[in-house]
């Protein structure tokens, strides 16, 4: 199993190899790396498809300390580096998203492309803030309890069998290691006023059933990218629409990253 030791964390992570262009995809908040296996499959062919699990999650093995955003976006970088790659497409789903678009504004000369999937530039909604920090509670005191469980489940994926499978993942992570993820996500700042530096191509996938992020905040977003070539609403998709839809994803992914 490929690790790469990078800013202190022991990063487990996946490699297609080939010649084709690298693409690096980045998961959302409580996934992990295969959530991207629809898009590897389509994409390997033609493409370097790197996909990892970020702090917190999957195989990785991380510190435990307080973190940002910031620093996986750093992650991100240091792994590109780890892999001799000078450049890539960034792809994130959710988290995946707010990481990768720091990315670009923390070395724009090595991010190629943006595919942001279900985010946004923003913070947390402030009335749903409160209840985002209850669901956090109860999880670093006893873990993932069913009812808990399904409705995280449904807010992210929404589908029975995948739930299913999902929650089955969460049930073996430790059960304190959510809470400097956790924080990160709740206590991200706003580069809203920053999203217009980052001047590469950008190809924004929401959901419009997307309970997590309203889809409002994926129309701001790419306006506010100086290169983003449209936004693709995947009807009836929730928050992980990649990962519950991939074939209304993988047309146009596929589309985007032929004409760069």
């Amino acid at each position: 199993m490929p690790f790469a030791e990078v800013n202190g964390q022991h990063i487990r992570f996946d490699d297609t190899g080939g010649d084709g262009p690298p693409v690096v995809l980045s998961h959302g908040f409580l996934m992990d790396r295969e959530m991207f296996a629809a898009q590897v499959e389509v994409l390997a062919p033609e493409f370097r498809v790197i996909s990892w699990d970020e702090r917190g999650f999957g195989e990785t093995q991380f510190d435990g300390q307080p973190f940002t955003y910031w620093d996986s976006a750093q992650d991100c970088l240091g792994l590109l580096d780890h892999l001799g790659i000078e450049r890539a497409v960034l792809g994130g789903m959710s988290q995946g998203g707010f990481l990768s678009l720091r990315a670009a504004l923390l070395a724009p000369d090595r991010v190629s492309a943006l595919v942001l999937i279900d985010t946004q530039s923003g913070v947390e909604d402030p009335e749903r803030l409160p209840g985002y920090r209850q669901m956090q509670r109860p999880w670093l005191e006893a873990g993932p309890v069913d009812e808990l469980a399904e409705t995280i489940a449904n807010l992210i994926i929404g589908d029975p069998v995948l739930n299913e499978l999902w929650i089955g993942k969460w049930r073996e992570l430790p059960r304190d290691s959510m809470r400097a993820p956790g924080d990160c996500l709740l206590d991200r700042d706003d580069i809203t006023d920053r999203v217009g530096e980052i001047s590469c191509p950008a190809i924004v996938f929401h959901g419009t059933a997307d309970q997590s992020i309203e889809l409002e905040r994926a129309e701001d977003l790419c306006r506010r990218l100086p290169d983003c070539k449209g936004l693709v609403r995947i009807e009836g998709a929730p928050h992980a629409s990649n990962l519950t839809h991939p074939d209304e994803v993988n047309g146009p992914l596929l589309e985007f990253l032929r004409a760069l």
